[in-house]
């Protein structure tokens, strides 16, 4: 196995499932049995979710909240993602751990590097809410940054489309997808990966990033074992 401990990120838009909004069990319960396979193979499974499908503090401030007081928002809707893929997680018999960088002693753990390490050790899934625990940072910064606190090998952008393509391939039939491509090329070309903060960090720590289908059943798995699934970002 080429990775041993990696750190999955996944949009709070994908637990919408067909929804507009919200989380649908279904889709929740997809990604808990993907992470499964991959805790399976004896991978270090660290998660961060982001809270889009129900709050996004930067599209607050046009509805005339604070860009600070909406960013908090928006972390408390990573905590309730992150719970719910957690219940999913262990009704499947998977040891999970939630961490939050916000203190919510009754409902999960102060975000501590050591323990989390620890946890991962041992073999539980760890799930990383609440962001940084500071505005103007979106879920991409935290996942990069505690992929590098925990020494990550990897991190793996779980989305909808099946790597980086030169153009939206939505929109573009004619957009070409890279099977590998370097931190340098993504900035020249302008391509959309992460924000330009999280993305930064991982260039510097060279840590490389994954972007891949995790809609694909199996996908998460077959990407642990090497095979050539998404597009890999790297120095």
């Amino acid at each position: 196995m080429k990775y041993k401990r990696i750190l999955l990120k996944l949009s709070g838009e994908s637990l919408m499932g067909d929804q507009q909004f919200g989380i649908e069990q279904k889709a929740v319960l997809h990604y808990a049995e993907e992470i499964r396979t991959a805790v399976a193979t004896k991978a270090e499974v660290a998660i961060v979710i982001g809270g889009g499908n129900i709050f996004r503090g930067i599209q607050a401030t046009a509805n005339g909240i604070d860009r600070v007081q909406g960013d908090y928002m928006g972390m408390l809707a990573t905590i309730i993602n992150s719970m719910a893929l957690q219940a999913s997680l262990e009704k499947l018999g998977i040891p999970t751990r939630l961490m939050s960088a916000i203190e919510m002693k009754e409902i999960c753990e102060p975000f501590i590097r050591r323990r989390a390490v620890r946890h991962l050790e041992k073999g539980r899934v760890v799930i990383f809410g609440a962001g940084t625990g500071n505005p103007y940072f979106t879920t991409d910064t935290a996942a990069s940054l505690r992929a590098i606190e925990i020494e990550a090998d990897v991190i793996l952008k779980g989305t909808r489309v099946d790597g980086i393509y030169s153009a939206d391939p939505e929109k573009d039939k004619k957009a070409k997808r890279y099977d590998t491509i370097t931190f340098d090329e993504v900035y020249k070309k302008g391509l959309q990966v992460m924000d330009l903060t999280a993305f930064t960090l991982c260039k510097e720590n060279k840590l490389p990033i994954i972007v891949f289908d995790i809609n694909k059943k199996g996908n998460l798995k077959r990407v642990l074992q090497d095979e050539k699934i998404g597009t890999l970002v790297k120095n």
